[in-house]
């Protein structure tokens, strides 16, 4: 336990008794927001970022440990653990080289290797190996086992050069020394499936590519890999080889390594054949497959990593207010959909317009929008990103214009997941009477309202802000986002009184039958009064209210400190400050000149410490306030709905709505994100597009170039300026780039260096 408590600090580059203090609240339980938010003076003021972190290591580490228990059990029943096997076991610090060192013992099937020992072969295989100048064929006569199916010469060498083939593939330094060679050196390629060109043209930048393994980009890889799953593409990984060269640098390597030389020796040849096999047959395919999972793995995690910036400040986005809204789902031969909800979210109208093609009843459109606006003194009007939605936009901008006393706001907001949440269990729940086409309408009102607490309502991958999100490994994924939504609700906190079973269910220590649970109370009941009132929701004890009671605001209630941050259990010391100042609580909420000139050091003892002090009087200042920034909107240029109305040169304002590692996706209002690459965003160097924007963000942009038939824009965020006219800006994204909705080496044995052996293998190591 030590051992991984220190390693897991020097990771995370922190002190050891920070991780102990860490895992032992996460052993018991704890949450990752209550840790990060009221156990600072325990953890040292370890944050969500790094909690995380040291959480999700914590679980690889312990697997590794799990793995190595059970290896050393294996070699142990079977009689051939030595000390220093166990040493070196114990010290493996990947899962890769746990397998490379529990490969010889591992059981297995009967293989031709062990066939050939059983037959007696092995001493013929020793002998050649230690004393090539015996000659293969004639020491093989005196190995002849007919009734063992070794009944000539060519079986008797075949089996004995299985035995090597087999005890070379096995050996844990030969298998490391490649590995991390490949790493540094080998190249992948990708090439197209024969007669696959015409369907598989959005992969056309792959048909014939290569990449250094050590420089490829995740999201290029990713995009290889779709290729290949679809049947596309055929992916290869090898090391580099000069024309020069005699043999592969794989062989190389292994005769190296296990002491093969070809010195015109009556066995050399013999020998030599059973490296390329060893090559060939078994450490390439095993190494390739290994590789192109751990690239794989890779790619996972950076797109995972992405995918979860985006969704955080997409949660975390401004939220328009809870205003009566009125909900647009553009469409066409089906109508626009219409939902209007009040300041709540609850539904209180719906119905459908049909002003665009067919019917065109434009007038008759705006008519109703109208009639419905005045009737639930609508202010805000959320239009579907969708299909005609610019047309829609202009809808809604025509019936502002002849309305002007209804004093509306018009902004068009990403409808990304909307049909997923109209289509799923929970939606039918909630609106159980309503047709599944209107959900969507009350989903998009909703988001302007509050964004984070509608899309906690949608699975986190159906919400359209990641890269390759359907191709990583959905588990992994999963764990993150949840750990993602859950952060970001934390963060923000949620009323009880009013928030959604699905919004409760994502507040640190509770789960979907607790919230429904609060729900049900609630219906029961009548809104809460206080903080303390949760304990007699069924299933919710004190462990569950120690966790999340921080994060559950009860507004207008019997004690204003429910209505913040402060946590019950930091009550007595707020109380604490108030009988220090003969003041009483309603006088210093929001005096920040008193607060501020309160010694937060004068109040800290052995339960709460200085980080908790300042804290709450931090959160005393301005109690239960929206950590998210003011609510913008976008302006699109007028008059241009379609990409076919694009011309290069045009300046437009558009939103962020995905970002990715080569670049950043920008909705300008003509159904088709245009992407800003990495090398447009500013005009100096920067290696995360993430540096410069995030989701959400409204941003100013160029038309650089537009490709009609792939459907492509490529724009930039730089100056005119700065732009070099020899040097046009291209975008260098990736065929299959989604639309937005985004070692050291060991040393060889026997003297060599790997430098001697790479050039011996004829690879350029520069």
């Amino acid at each position: 336990m030590d051992t991984l408590i220190n390693r897991i600090a020097h990771e995370l580059s922190v002190q050891a008794s920070q991780v102990q203090a860490a895992v032992t609240l996460l052993d018991a339980g704890a949450t990752v927001p209550f840790i990060s938010r009221y156990r600072k003076e325990v953890t040292g003021g370890l944050d969500d970022t790094q909690l995380r972190n040291l959480e999700e290591r914590l679980l690889y580490l312990r697997e590794l440990d799990e793995r190595r228990n059970t290896i050393l059990k294996s070699i142990a029943d079977q009689g051939k653990l030595s000390p220093e096997l166990a040493s070196l076991i114990h010290a493996a610090d990947h899962k890769a080289r746990l397998e490379d060192l529990y490969l010889p013992y591992k059981p297995r099937r009967v293989t031709k290797g062990k066939l050939a020992i059983e037959a007696g072969l092995q001493p013929l295989a020793d002998s050649l190996m230690s004393q090539p100048e015996l000659n293969p064929e004639e020491q093989a006569l005196l190995y002849l086992r007919p009734d063992q199916g070794y009944a000539d010469i060519k079986a008797v060498l075949e089996g004995a050069r299985h035995i090597l083939m087999e005890r070379f593939s096995e050996d844990a330094a030969l298998i490391s020394l490649l590995r991390s060679t490949m790493q540094e050196q080998g190249v992948l390629r990708s090439q197209v499936t024969e007669g696959k060109q015409e369907p598989g043209q959005k992969f056309r930048d792959y048909f014939d590519h290569t990449s250094s393994l050590k420089d490829l980009p995740s999201h290029r890889a990713l995009a290889m890999f779709r290729g290949r799953n679809e049947g596309i593409l055929s992916l290869s990984i090898n090391l580099p080889q000069s024309e020069q060269a005699e043999r592969h640098p794989g062989e190389v390597i292994i005769a190296q390594l296990v002491g093969i030389e070809d010195l015109g020796r009556p066995a050399d040849r013999w020998l030599l054949d059973a490296v390329r096999w060893t090559w060939r047959v078994k450490l390439q395919p095993h190494l390739e497959t290994e590789l192109l999972s751990d690239i794989k793995g890779h790619a996972d995690l950076d797109a995972i990593q992405v995918f979860a910036r985006n969704l955080k400040d997409l949660l975390l986005a401004a939220p328009a207010g809870m205003r009566p809204t009125l909900g647009l789902d553009p469409g066409l031969r089906t109508g626009v959909k219409v939902a209007v909800v009040d300041a709540t979210g609850k539904l209180v109208d719906h119905g459908v317009i049909f002003p665009h093609e067919p019917r065109k009843d434009w007038d008759g459109s705006i008519a109703t929008l109208a009639s419905l606006c005045q009737q639930h003194q609508v202010q805000l009007i959320a239009i579907g990103n969708g299909t005609a939605s610019r047309e829609t936009d202009r809808l809604a901008a025509e019936l502002i214009r002849q309305h002007p006393e209804l004093s509306l706001t018009r902004i068009v907001v990403s409808e990304a997941g909307a049909s997923v949440y109209s289509a799923s269990e929970l939606a039918a729940r909630e609106f159980p009477d309503l047709d599944v086409s209107y959900r969507g309408a009350v989903s998009i009102a909703r988001r302007l309202q509050d964004p984070l607490a509608e899309l906690v309502k949608i699975e986190p991958k159906s919400i359209g802000v990641g890269q390759y999100q359907h191709d990583v490994n959905q588990s992994r994924l999963a764990r993150s986002l949840d750990a993602v939504v859950e952060d970001c609700v934390s963060h923000v906190g949620v009323d009880v009184n009013t928030a959604s079973a699905a919004l409760l269910a994502r507040i640190a220590g509770l789960n979907p039958v607790i919230a429904n649970n609060i729900v049900n109370f609630r219906d029961q009941h009548g809104a809460f009064r206080n903080r303390e009132q949760l304990k007699q929701v069924p299933r919710l004890g004190d462990r569950t209210f120690e966790q999340a009671a921080g994060f559950l605001r009860i507004s207008q209630g019997d004690n204003p400190l429910d209505a913040s941050s402060v946590h019950p259990e930091s009550y007595p010391l707020v109380e604490k400050i108030l009988r220090t100042s003969t003041r009483d609580l309603q006088q210093i909420i929001g005096d920040v000149t008193f607060l501020r000139a309160v010694n937060a050091a004068d109040y800290t003892d052995d339960r709460f410490g200085l980080p908790t002090v300042t804290d709450i009087l931090s959160e005393l200042e301005k109690p239960g306030r929206d950590p998210r920034p003011e609510f913008k909107a976008p302006h699109f240029l007028e008059g241009i709905d379609s990409i076919k109305q694009l011309k290069v040169g045009m300046h437009m304002e558009g939103v962020i709505t995905n970002v990715t590692n080569f670049g950043a996706f920008v909705d300008i209002g003509v159904h088709q994100d245009g992407l800003v690459h990495i090398s447009a965003l500013t005009d100096r160097f920067i290696k995360d597009p993430h540096e410069i924007v995030k989701a959400g963000d409204i941003v100013q942009v160029r038309v650089l170039e537009v490709d009609l038939p792939r459907s492509r824009i490529a724009l930039s965020m730089r100056k005119e300026a700065a732009a070099s006219p020899t040097k046009p800006e291209r975008p260098r994204s990736p065929s299959t780039t989604p639309r937005a909705t985004k070692v050291s080496t060991p040393a060889p044995s026997r003297g060599a260096t790997l430098g001697d052996l790479l050039r011996k293998a004829g690879i350029d190591k520069r």
